[in-house]
């Protein structure tokens, strides 16, 4: 992958890939993360109104080429970001990047149909809480977290985007779609002066001035157990929250071999003893969220009110000796290293799943996280010494 800086500030990331297909992510440092200012959910619907209209062409008509030009396409904002992504034949990538660019650099946030889209905004927002798994995560972060923009949903609630007004999301997009905040990457055969003779020709011209100021993460963690009641669920989640983030590169390297040894895959820890010795849950796994502004080590499980103890418990039990349960099982680092590496490899093995990675850790970190060479020199000392570290506070969500 080579990183190409334009001009104007723009990061280009060309990565060379033998295909038909051409993919390509258009990220702005953009997200709800952004919003200190804004009213909640700003960020998301700017994503929104950008395809309501570009100068010529009204939503109709964007929505007809959209479907002429591209296999697949989408837009997605999160906390720390904001992305426009897609994957076309490479004979069509002019008029596709070209497309893309227009919705993003020429938008019109036309007022008719805009109340009609922040109502399908609502309604999103009213379907995403109907999703227990990410209902509970986002009530632990409610809970855990007093002023981060992560303590309410990417989204925004439904009292906030009724405040939503035009002008606002025009300011938002004023002030964030700029050339120097943004990050455009794809991974195509096409040769890489061609790429960047494209993008320039849509981007090198716009000046920027506009200097993004740096995020403030600075929070105390409230830690504790929390549990919620849900009119007509009869089960019970659960999930532990672990802070990972004072965590440098390689100790990360090292909890991602862990977490395949604790909770990701049938023969990990977590599910043998469980869910196959014990038959306590029907979903019990651990994962890792490492994004700017959210790092966060978790244990996830879904059983019912007769079991939630005995699953708790043996979950602690885990826990407490983490260590032993490290010295005598873990024999064969490296099958877990490779695990991980094939787990990634399968991830990115789609040319727009790379595309969207490759811009999104640029957007996050400013370089590409994951090195294979770190990876593979992690020991099993590390690993105990991060799977003991990182279990000293927590956080319970609990839903019932």
């Amino acid at each position: 992958m080579e990183k190409i800086i334009l001009k104007n500030g723009v990061t280009l990331l060309y990565e060379y890939r033998v295909g038909e297909v051409t993919s390509f992510c258009i990220g702005f440092d953009a997200g709800a993360l952004r919003e200190d200012g804004f009213t909640k959910g700003c960020a998301h619907g700017v994503e929104h109104m950008l395809f309501k209209g570009i100068d010529g062409c009204n939503e109709d008509e964007i929505n007809k080429k959209l479907d002429e030009l591209f296999g697949f396409n989408n837009a997605m904002t999160n906390y720390p970001y904001v992305v426009y992504y897609g994957t076309c034949l490479s004979e069509d990538i002019n008029e596709s990047f070209n497309l893309y660019s227009n919705i993003l650099l020429k938008p019109t946030f036309p007022k008719e149909g805009f109340n009609e889209e922040k109502e399908i905004i609502i309604q999103e927002c009213r379907e995403w809480k109907e999703d227990l798994e990410q209902h509970i995560e986002d009530e632990l972060l409610f809970n855990a977290f007093n002023t981060r923009r992560i303590k309410e949903t990417i989204i925004g609630e439904e009292k906030s985007l009724n405040k939503l007004e035009i002008d606002e999301l025009k300011k938002f997009y004023k002030k964030f779609y700029v050339p120097g905040n943004a990050v455009i990457s794809f991974v195509t055969s096409l040769n890489k002066e061609e790429i960047v003779n494209l993008v320039n020709s849509s981007w090198g011209d716009l000046n920027d001035e506009t200097k993004i100021s740096k995020l403030d993460f600075h929070d105390n963690i409230n830690w504790g157990t929390y549990e919620k009641k849900v009119e007509g669920f009869n089960g019970v989640k659960l999930l532990y929250g672990f802070d990972i983030s004072s965590l440098d590169e390689r100790e990360l390297e090292a909890l991602y071999i862990f977490n395949m040894f604790l909770g990701d895959g049938v023969s990990s820890l977590l599910f043998s003893k469980v869910r196959t010795e014990k038959g306590l849950a029907y979903e019990i796994n651990s994962n890792i969220k490492y994004e700017k502004g959210i790092s966060l080590f978790t244990i996830y499980g879904s059983t019912s009110q007769d079991k939630i103890d005995n699953m708790k418990e043996t979950i602690e039990e885990i826990l407490m000796n983490i260590k032993d349960y490290i010295e005598n099982n873990l024999q064969n680092l490296k099958v877990y290293k490779k695990r991980l590496l094939m787990k990634r490899g399968v991830l990115e093995e789609s040319s727009i799943r790379r595309a969207l990675v490759i811009s999104t850790n640029e957007i996050m970190f400013k370089k590409q996280i994951h090195e294979k060479e770190i990876i593979m020199s992690i020991t099993k000392e590390e690993i105990k010494d991060i799977a003991y570290k990182i279990f000293e506070n927590k956080v319970i969500q609990i839903l019932k």
